[in-house]
This record gives structure tokens, C-alpha cells and sequence, in this order.
């Protein structure tokens, strides 16, 4: 697979070229375009137990969109729900805790599945699973605005607000908290951090949905009552 982003950081699209019978899997709704001949099988992958965790747990599709490419190879272009930037990263035997809704695709050799941590895994105002990319392969997540990455040092500290957190190594430390208390949680319009340890890298992204919608809601038109 060889994958190049265009058009970022504010309305990126993914454009991928598939070799010969290659085959990449597909979050539901982020296929834009796509070559003759490249065929979709829509499956549970993992069976059904993982694919009621990736669902229930992770906030991802419960059936997943597997395309391949035919024999002389094909293209397709992919985008993120939201508009922002996007990331093809490399892993070669890492683990990687991704945000829920920041998975696009992945080549055959990552696997990606829901996270439960307890607790620690309450990272949006609502609470939601990180899901646990590990394999061999490329691995393509889309943002909220555009990608800012990081490499900690060992023992280096980072505190990144949860609505900015896209994706971290797996066997970094972290710990999830609120700013401040109460008070200053309502005051301030922040609420939890994570505070990542290094070494290991962080992808944050520079803007929030959590943020926007605060912002636009109130600004919604209200329904009227019914007149009589």
C-alpha cells in the first residue's frame, strides 16, 4: 500500500494505491472514491463478540468494509468525518491507543480492537473506549483540525486535554484527571487531561468536537411551542 495525504491540514484526503489482489480495511463512511474493479466485502471481523466490543465499547462500526484491489492493482481516496488533517503511520510491531472516531484504515497486518481500561479510559466528557492498534502494517487516522505529533523522552511528562488527544504508544504511562476542581471545571470550560510519560510519541489534534459543539449549541435555533 502507498498512501499519500492530500490537501491537509484542514480537508484532508487520503488518496491509496493498492498492488495486486492487496487488501485494506475500511472504517464505514470514510470511502470517498475508489478505481474499477476494487471490490468491498462488508464483514464482522473478528467474529461477534469483537465486533459488539468495537461497537458498544469503542464507538466504531460494528460491521467493517474490507476492499481489495484486482489483479493490476487499484486507487481509493479516503476522508474523515470531520474536517482536519490526516496520518499514515508505520508500525512495525508497536501498539498504538487511538481515539474513538480517528480510525480510517489499515493495511491486513494491524489489528484493531476496543480497549476496555476501566476508569482510566474515560477520556471525553461522556467517557468512551480507546481502541488498541498493534501489528505490522500502515495505519491511517483522520483529526479534528490539524495533527500536532510529539516524541516524549523517557520520563519526560506531558498533560494534553482529552478532546485534543488523538492517539499514544500503548506502554506509555497515563493518567486521566480534572483540572483543578469543580469549580474551576465549571469556570474555566476545561475538564479532564490526560498526563501522558514518556517514551513514547502523541498525536493531538488543534481542534476540539467536544469544544465546537459547547460552542454551537446554545446558538441553535430553540423549537417553538405548538400554537394552537
Amino acid at each position: 500500500m502507498q498512501a499519500e495525504i492530500l490537501y491537509r491540514p484542514s480537508y484532508s484526503l487520503a488518496r491509496v494505491r493498492l498492488d495486486a489482489s492487496e487488501e485494506m480495511r475500511v472504517e464505514a463512511g470514510s470511502m470517498v472514491s475508489m478505481s474499477s474493479g476494487v471490490a468491498v466485502e462488508t464483514k464482522m471481523q473478528g467474529g461477534l463478540l469483537k465486533s459488539l466490543a468495537r461497537s458498544v465499547l469503542g464507538g466504531e462500526s460494528f460491521f467493517v468494509n474490507f476492499y481489495r484491489a484486482p489483479a493490476e492493482g487499484g486507487e481509493i481516496t479516503l476522508a474523515p468525518a470531520l474536517p482536519g488533517d490526516m496520518a499514515v503511520l508505520d508500525l512495525a510491531g508497536e501498539t498504538l491507543m487511538v481515539q474513538s472516531g480517528a480510525f480510517v484504515a489499515s493495511t491486513a497486518g494491524v489489528e484493531v480492537n476496543a480497549s476496555w481500561g476501566g476508569a482510566k479510559t474515560f477520556f471525553a466528557s461522556e467517557g468512551l473506549v480507546m481502541l488498541r492498534a498493534s501489528g505490522a502494517g500502515q495505519l491511517i487516522l483522520g483529526s479534528y483540525g490539524a495533527i500536532h505529533e510529539m516524541e516524549l523522552a523517557a520520563g519526560q511528562s506531558y498533560t494534553v486535554d482529552t478532546g485534543h488527544l488523538v492517539a499514544f504508544s500503548a506502554d506509555m504511562g497515563f493518567r486521566v484527571r480534572r483540572i483543578g476542581g469543580l469549580r474551576s471545571t465549571l469556570l474555566s470550560g476545561e475538564g479532564l487531561v490526560v498526563d501522558l510519560s514518556g517514551p513514547g510519541r502523541v498525536l493531538m489534534q488543534t481542534r476540539s468536537a467536544d469544544a465546537f459543539l459547547s460552542w454551537l449549541l446554545p446558538r441553535l435555533p430553540k423549537p417553538r411551542d405548538n400554537q394552537s
